[in-house]
């Protein structure tokens, strides 16, 4: 098949990750024979001259079936968090129905998905190595972490079962814009988790936010906890290398920063660079360290982001009044 007859689907388009890909591989001149089609369900796109837009949901076969017509690619980002009654309708039926449709067109070429390591345990559980892609799967309690161990073992059976050339990109914590310095907010701002505030008290979470202290995460045995995230331009770059490349055929790949962030020497940096105080805070969690060598030596994919960059270009970022902060689940 010829480039210019590629059509790739992307899952779960107006997300965090699918907006701005979709941005990046229309201005991508590698691609420019490439036709887009964003799936959508609770939020729209504006069509363009190679972006068609389809609106539904993926747990309707029928719909899917449409949706997936003349299509030799996919990008399946679509997902939920922890909302039991909508997840296995998108984690599971859904993404049966994108794989049924996939084995049945002859022209299909490859099916990527972006999974998570919540299904590797993420901080839950002790990892006294690193986590690499042959690791088993031990998801965290909570839904969300088993619909990601759901993905990933669905997609790697359509292959064993159908020859399908599958690939995941396995991401931690997906950071943007000033997501980085929300997540260490003990206010009720705060992004993602733990609650600092909640782990601290009200009243010494306001005061820290006063004095805009740092939260140092502290495992059992009171050590400082390591924890990974990507930048959401580093996991675009990785889907961008991805797409169509023959190292890439039944393989999954951990899609990360080199090293994971050290909650204390994050905040010696705050503390040299910005004067902010640090507050140690005893936790339950583990550290974890994702290995992404593999992505590294197979694909050519290098991040750009660590914690110097990562820090700095969150704490620098100011958000415009018309840009609220987005919950980007449910949904």
């Amino acid at each position: 098949m010829s480039p210019s007859n590629r059509r790739l689907l992307v899952t779960g388009a107006t997300g965090k990750v699918g907006h701005q890909f979709l941005d990046r591989f229309l201005a991508d001149a590698r691609f420019a024979d490439v036709t887009l089609r964003a799936l959508c369900h609770s939020r729209a796109l504006p069509a363009g001259p190679r972006l068609e837009v389809v609106k539904g949901t993926i747990s309707d076969r029928a719909f899917v079936h449409e949706a997936m017509r003349d299509v030799t690619h996919v990008l399946h980002l679509a997902t939920c968090k922890e909302t039991p009654d909508d997840i296995m309708d998108v984690a599971v039926k859904g993404l049966f129905w994108i794989l049924e449709e996939a084995r049945l067109l002859p022209s299909f070429r490859q099916f990527i998905l972006i999974g998570g390591d919540a299904g590797m345990g993420h901080f839950f559980y002790p990892h006294p190595v690193p986590i690499t892609e042959t690791q088993k799967h031990s998801a965290y309690p909570g839904c969300y972490a088993l619909s990601k161990v759901l993905e990933e073992v669905m997609m790697e059976q359509y292959a064993i079962q159908y020859q399908m050339n599958v690939c995941c990109l396995r991401a931690p914590w997906i950071m943007e814009k000033d997501d980085f310095k929300y997540q260490l907010s003990f206010g009720d701002d705060v992004f993602g988790g733990p609650r600092w505030r909640n782990l601290v008290g009200p009243a010494r979470a306001d005061e820290y936010v006063r004095t805009n202290a740092i939260p140092v995460m502290l495992d059992p045995a009171g050590e400082p906890v390591t924890r990974n995230f990507v930048h959401v331009d580093d996991l675009i770059n990785s889907i961008l290398a991805a797409i169509d490349h023959p190292k890439a055929v039944g393989q999954t790949f951990n899609i990360c920063m080199n090293e994971p962030v050290n909650y204390r020497t994050l905040a010696e940096y705050l503390h040299q660079t910005r004067g902010y105080p640090s507050i140690d805070v005893p936790t339950p969690f583990r550290s974890t360290w994702l290995d992404n060598d593999k992505a590294k030596f197979l694909l050519g994919w290098r991040p750009a982001y660590d914690l110097k960059r990562m820090t700095d270009e969150a704490f620098d970022y100011r958000r415009p009044a018309d840009e609220p902060r987005k919950v980007w689940y449910p949904g």
